[in-house]
């Protein structure tokens, strides 16, 4: 798998495969490439396709060792990972960190605006609650670390920051991430009444848009 090290790929029941990889960028790109042979038709029958920081998990899958095998053999291209639906997501800058976060990167803090929203994301993978994405696509030097301590209640809509990963909260839940910003409108992350109830899901790009109005 050329540019991919896929570490281990190992059953996990009977029709199941779980794909572990070195990284972040090499899980997404093996995600995309996986998307893209399955829509082509070029990929054995899979039910499900699940990534995760870094391991996807393929379920339904008729002879699992078999798929391993060809899998191993795989080249995955430059930019594979690059090729999802383009979702834009409106965020007034006012978040209770936002100071913190600006200190922490060495900026002031209107300069968080601009830092955040001049960089497409990825969802990596989702988990926590239903319609929580994980995206990617924060360089190195802007990663901050969660709270010391967590808040009991994060609303909804809020726009936040930890390691390397940025995300909008679907709903009111305790959390320890930075918040830097609030999504006017975050009923639209999910939607249990549309036919893909989660608006963020793996694969999908992420522009962040400063809100019409924001101060």
């Amino acid at each position: 798998m050329t540019g991919v090290p896929l570490l281990t790929a190992r059953t996990a029941g009977r029709h199941a495969l779980l794909v572990e990889l070195s990284d972040a960028e090499g899980t997404a790109a093996f995600h995309a490439e996986l998307l893209r042979r399955r829509a082509a038709g070029t990929l054995p029958p899979v039910e499900e396709i699940v990534p995760g920081a870094r391991t996807v998990l393929l379920d339904g899958v008729r002879d699992p060792e078999a798929l391993a095998r060809l899998l191993a053999g795989w080249e995955i291209p430059a930019g594979a990972a690059d090729e999802g639906a383009v979702v834009d997501i409106a965020v007034r800058y006012d978040g209770p960190d936002l100071a913190d976060v600006a200190a922490l990167w060495g900026v002031a803090p209107h300069e968080v605006t601009a830092l955040h929203s001049s960089r497409t994301y990825r969802v990596a993978f989702c988990g926590f609650a239903p319609g929580f994405g994980y995206l990617t696509g924060l360089p190195p030097e802007l990663h901050v670390p969660r709270r010391a301590t967590p808040r009991t209640r994060v609303p909804a809509g809020a726009v936040a920051l930890a390691g390397p990963y940025s995300a909008v909260y679907p709903r009111s839940t305790p959390g320890g991430w930075q918040l830097i910003g609030t999504m006017p409108d975050p009923g639209r992350l999910w939607d249990a009444g549309r036919e893909q109830a989660a608006l963020l899901t793996p694969g999908t790009r992420v522009r962040f848009v400063e809100a019409e109005g924001a101060a």
